[in-house]
């Protein structure tokens, strides 16, 4: 029996996952519920989410109510008559009204190994610690925030490179398929959801363009760690001459041989580093503000013997 999904979602993200339950013949899509259209660009002008763009493009039809809680969104969500529901970066916390709608309730891909990094950014998050490993969980949501049962999960190594951006990207790759074959079989009855330790929870919370500032007085692995995990935002800047300046790669260096205070910027003939609260931070890529992105010893070279330091 082809099972009914009414599928909630609104960013670029949340399209991976819809598009695999479209493409597999066990799921119909009645419906899509996703953010309303928001102004965008210099225009200012409305334009749809990328997960309504999907479903229109699939042939799904789509509802885009201002919240969830308001009566009538919740008698048209119930009106699809789901088996089941699945939630991907939606945007708003569901009340208990529509969490009763589908008798399987709804799934939800989360890019972590909960309960590690429940919360809105999970991805930043596990950079930031320097876990090594990461992953995929599809749980059926509860009223609490990434709280619910587990009814899959995949585990991903980290690694010592990964970037934000890239690294969600590939980790809703997973999820989708791992979603379908989990929704399948939960609906089959053969599969069935674990509770999660919530003494083993930790939490994330949302981004804010201040935490993209650098603190030089940090250790330089910290710093290297924090350069990915906010990639592609709030991106991780400092300030140089009065003006921004972002930082879009370096190396970390345990040592700091010349023994001068955070901020300094030091240059040799083929490196540009700077000094921090543990050890240097090898520039590779900067963005100057208004300018275009290149490699750190290029824009060395035009500082003609500058002596200022960042902060």
């Amino acid at each position: 029996m082809t099972i009914r999904v009414v599928y909630l979602g609104t960013p670029a993200l949340a399209v991976i996952p819809l598009a695999a339950l479209a493409a597999d013949p066990r799921f119909e899509v009645v419906g899509v519920v996703t953010q309303p259209d928001r102004p965008a660009g210099r225009s200012g002008q409305p334009e749809p989410p990328p997960v309504k763009q999907a479903a229109v493009a699939h042939g799904i039809p789509v509802l885009q109510p201002d919240t969830l809680r308001d009566p009538a969104a919740v008698e048209a969500l119930a009106a699809m008559r789901p088996d089941a529901g699945v939630v991907a970066a939606y945007g708003e916390i569901l009340r208990k009204q529509v969490l009763a709608i589908p008798p399987l309730g709804y799934l939800n891909i989360h890019p972590s190994l909960l309960p590690r990094w429940r919360g809105p950014t999970p991805v930043a998050g596990a950079i930031l610690a320097g876990d090594a490993e990461t992953g995929v969980t599809v749980m059926r949501l509860d009223a609490q925030m990434d709280s619910g049962p587990i009814l899959a999960q995949q585990r991903q190594p980290l690694a010592a490179d990964a970037r934000a951006g890239l690294l969600s990207d590939a980790l809703f790759h997973i999820g989708a398929g791992l979603l379908c074959e989990a929704l399948a079989a939960y609906a089959a009855g053969s599969l069935s959801a674990v509770a999660q330790d919530d003494a083993q929870a930790t939490y994330t919370r949302l981004l804010r363009r201040a935490d993209g500032q650098i603190d030089w007085m940090l250790p330089a692995a910290q710093i290297e760690r924090m350069i990915r995990a906010y990639d592609p935002w709030p991106g991780a800047f400092t300030t140089w001459r009065g003006q921004p300046l972002r930082i879009l790669s370096a190396r970390a260096h345990a040592e700091n041989q010349h023994a001068v205070q955070p901020g300094v910027l030091l240059s040799t003939r083929d490196t540009i580093s700077v000094a921090t609260g543990g050890g240097t931070l090898e520039l590779i890529a900067v963005q100057p503000a208004g300018k275009r992105a290149m490699a750190a010893a290029e824009w060395a070279r035009g500082l003609r013997g500058d002596s200022a330091q960042f902060v």
